[in-house]
């Protein structure tokens, strides 16, 4: 049957954001900008929050696409809720992750999405995945994603320590957000970041005034 697609498939619809997940030594901090945007040009809000809670110690972070992301993690937050009444006991993050590069595989010629999944689980501790756009999964001990992502690469490269404390890891993400947002036009806002450990998770928001600065802005 031939697909019929809509002029922004065929063009591509133009979204922003800045994302990231950093391990640190016994836990993970998952973070993001509030800035929603609408083909790169509108704002449409400066206030949302882009780490969804898919379980109790796993955590989601989107860009591309909002609504198809939002849908995405609908599904997934139901597969993972049926899959711990089953198994009687709390996902794996490895679990949820792959539940995510399932759905977007799937789907891929219909979706404009991409996640980075974080969490802790009593198998490997804290851990950080990727689902990039068309469904590949990746584990890494750090991960950026998003149009602001790349205005920091440098930084993270250079900043980023293995088995740091929680405070360290905290600044680590705020001063890499903080960057991208001062350069990124669709990145923006106030700066959400989550700490998740054996005991739980914690949200942190920091206000856009509140952020470091390492420029004139």
């Amino acid at each position: 049957m031939e697909k019929c697609y809509t002029e922004s498939q065929v063009k591509g619809v133009s979204t922003g954001t800045t994302i990231l997940a950093v391990t640190f030594d016994g836990g993970v901090v998952i973070g993001s900008d509030s800035r929603a945007s609408m083909g790169g040009y509108y704002v449409s809000s400066k206030t949302i929050n882009k780490l969804i809670q898919v379980h109790d110690k796993i955590f989601c972070c989107m860009a591309g696409s909002l609504a198809d992301a939002q849908a995405v993690l609908k599904v997934a937050k139901f597969h993972l809720s049926f899959h711990s009444i089953q198994m009687e006991s709390p996902p794996l993050v490895m679990a949820a992750a792959s539940v995510l590069k399932e759905l977007c595989y799937t789907n891929k010629e219909e979706l404009q999405a991409g996640f980075i999944t974080a969490g802790w689980d009593r198998k490997k501790g804290p851990q950080v995945y990727v689902v990039s756009l068309g469904g590949m999964l990746i584990s890494q001990p750090f991960t950026i994603g998003g149009s602001g992502s790349t205005y920091i690469y440098g930084y993270v490269d250079a900043k980023y320590r293995p088995n740091m404390s929680r405070e360290e890891c905290l600044q680590f993400a705020t001063n890499a957000l903080a960057l991208a947002m001062g350069r990124d036009n669709v990145s923006g806002g106030v700066a959400h970041l989550v700490v998740i450990t054996e005991t739980g998770a914690e949200h942190v928001v920091v206000p856009g005034d509140k952020l470091p600065k390492f420029h004139d802005e």
